[in-house]
């Protein structure tokens, strides 16, 4: 199927440029589709970059994960593709107060919002030989985005040290929710 011939299907069941009910389609597995997600977030058909962002877009928007796979899917067809990491990068963060809290909100590299207030929303991984951190945030569903430099040096400016499970963190606040990134034991001070 080439790419033109999937954006038209896709059209057809995609309105707007909303998220698609995904996690209610199941149809039949249609075969792979050389499409690649970089770590960068960028898009790639047959190893071309993608630059329109209207297609990435729509693209973005009929995602799913399964298992540790992806798939494009519309109600009638699903065809797998490839990604490096995370097919998003939180590029944008936004806070604001409300009384004493913070309310961080990101913004991705193809438009989805996401205000941080669940726990499960975030996380880090640290590179085992670099001790370098990775942080995350869920989007929708089970897809994530990447947070990029800019906005985690943001996020560590808001952290300070707390109590969390019987241990001292340092972390941030969100909603009325603490988000701890490591122990405070842990940082070299």
């Amino acid at each position: 199927m080439s790419s033109i011939n999937l954006e038209k299907s896709i059209e057809k069941h995609v309105k707007g440029s909303q998220p698609a009910p995904v996690h209610l389609w199941d149809p039949p597995f249609c075969g792979d589709l050389d499409i690649h997600i970089n770590s960068k977030g960028q898009w790639f058909y047959q190893k071309s970059e993608i630059t329109r962002d209207r297609l990435i877009r729509l693209f973005s928007n009929i995602l799913k994960k399964e298992g540790g796979k992806y798939f494009l899917v519309t109600p009638v067809e699903k065809v797998g593709i490839k990604v490096d990491d995370v097919p998003f990068i939180a590029n944008e963060i936004f806070i604001s107060k409300l009384g004493n809290e913070n309310i961080i909100k990101f913004e991705t590299n193809v438009g989805d919002s996401v205000t941080l207030d669940k726990l499960d929303q975030f996380f880090i991984n640290f590179n085992n030989e670099t001790g370098e951190p990775n942080p995350y945030v869920r989007v929708r569903q089970n897809l994530f985005a990447k947070i990029d430099r800019k906005c985690f040096y943001r996020l560590i400016d808001l952290c300070s040290n707390e109590n969390y499970e019987q241990k001292s963190w340092f972390g941030f606040r969100s909603s009325k929710t603490f988000f701890p990134i490591t122990e405070t034991s842990a940082l070299d001070l």
